[in-house]
């Protein structure tokens, strides 16, 4: 059974590192995978690098701004420097900006649009390239719950993971042939340094933890489990999903 879900010998490439991104790329390693973190801010990267090397595993540290083919091009340019492909691909960033819609500058909407389904986008389709030549990968994108529901003040957060869900199924109808599989992970609200203030607020939080069946947020913890299954082999006749971490929220 542990060899179902055992990355030994596997290339993960993860941009987005903050947040749940941190406790995925630790996951990853832990199971064996070597781990390449990239991300926009690039002060805290190679502390995490040294944090993945410390369990064992290879890693490299690369700047990268999702929403730009350049850069996302030289990040996949650089991990094949260094490894002999990608194996796993987990796009892990976000951006959330809420407002009511009536309010909602349009420039600011296309920034949430830009990181969350034009970033996710670019990544797949460079990472993609590689993986169809290869004959085979895992694409992870880590999209919402708000995916599939709305929420107020969230005009532009749930169109851009709407978008995610909905490439994700694209790509992985598209790629199938060429054994490269594509899922999606939406999980509720997260407790994490960028949501933590957000979720503090009494009346936001009762309010949105009384539509949570299980009656807590999502831990970074909860995501990094189902992460492993969709990078590993115990995952390889599933592509196309979108899996909901979510406390029973899309239950209702």
């Amino acid at each position: 059974m542990d060899d179902l879900f055992d990355l030994t010998g596997k290339v993960a490439l993860v941009p987005g590192v903050g947040g749940i991104g941190h406790a995925l790329v630790l996951g990853l390693a832990e199971q064996g995978a070597d781990v390449i973190v990239a991300d926009l801010q690039v002060d805290h990267l190679e502390k995490v690098a040294d944090e993945i090397r410390a369990l064992g595993r290879q890693s490299l540290a690369l700047a990268v701004d999702v929403t730009q083919e350049p850069s996302v091009a030289d990040m996949v340019k650089h991990t094949l420097e260094a490894f002999p492909r990608i194996d796993i691909l987990v796009n892990s960033f976000g951006l959330a900006i809420r407002k009511p819609a009536v309010d909602f500058p349009v420039e600011e909407w296309q920034q949430v649009v830009d990181v969350n389904a034009r970033g996710t986008f670019i990544c797949c389709q460079a990472v993609g390239r590689e993986m169809v030549k290869q004959g085979s990968g895992k694409i992870i994108n880590i999209s919402s719950v708000r995916g599939r529901y709305g929420l107020s003040r969230h005009a532009a957060y749930c169109a851009s993971k709407g978008a995610v869900d909905t490439l994700t199924r694209s790509l992985a109808c598209e790629w199938a042939k060429y054994n490269v599989l594509v899922n999606a992970i939406a999980p509720t609200y997260v407790e994490t340094e960028l949501t933590r203030k957000l979720l503090a607020d009494p009346v936001f939080a009762k309010r949105m933890k009384a539509r949570i069946p299980l009656g807590r947020w999502a831990l970074p913890e909860d995501i990094v489990g189902p992460t492993i299954f969709l990078a590993s082999k115990a995952s390889d006749f599933i592509t196309g999903q979108i899996i909901y971490i979510d406390g029973g929220v899309t239950t209702w």
